[in-house]
């Protein structure tokens, strides 16, 4: 035989409550907006301070391991070829370098990169130095000009 289907019917008052859906009010959304507003000026000065503070420092270490590099690159092959950028003898054997010499230590750093300074500017050989005896290697900072104040100013190794 055939049954018939019956629909139960759940009386209003007998069926499931759901919560009410609660979001922010605007009263609240405009508070957090002014927390956050408040805390980016006090933080955000302090922070862009110490980026500049962070390239420079980035810079004078990175300074002194291409010195390191180019002192060891002269006691392993001599001086290296005047006017050659850093890549030119660091990176690469000098035609007039003998293999067996190079061999010794080269490649003197690991890749390119390393020659560029924190504000995407090649570290600049100098030979004989301004400021030391044999060489320097020097960034000019941000503004990448000699001379400057701050961010700008020139950084100088050995």
């Amino acid at each position: 035989m055939h049954k018939a289907h019956t629909m139960i019917r759940i009386p209003a008052h007998a069926r499931i409550a759901r919560a009410p859906r609660r979001g922010f009010t605007i009263i609240e959304v405009i508070v957090i907006v002014v927390i956050l507003g408040v805390l980016a000026a006090v933080i955000a000065p302090r922070v862009i301070g110490r980026v500049g503070q962070a390239k420079r420092s980035t810079a004078e270490a990175n300074a002194a391991a291409i010195a390191t590099a180019v002192e060891m690159y002269r006691a392993d092959c001599g001086d290296p070829p005047q006017g050659a950028g850093l890549a030119d003898f660091l990176l690469r054997r000098p035609s007039e370098v003998p293999a067996e010499k190079w061999d010794v230590g080269g490649p003197y750093l690991k890749n390119a990169e390393q020659i560029i300074d924190p504000w995407g500017k090649p570290f600049v050989l100098v030979m004989p130095g301004q400021k030391n005896k044999d060489f320097d290697i020097i960034s000019y900072g941000a503004d990448g000009k000699p001379g400057g104040e701050g961010e700008d100013k020139d950084v100088v190794k050995p």
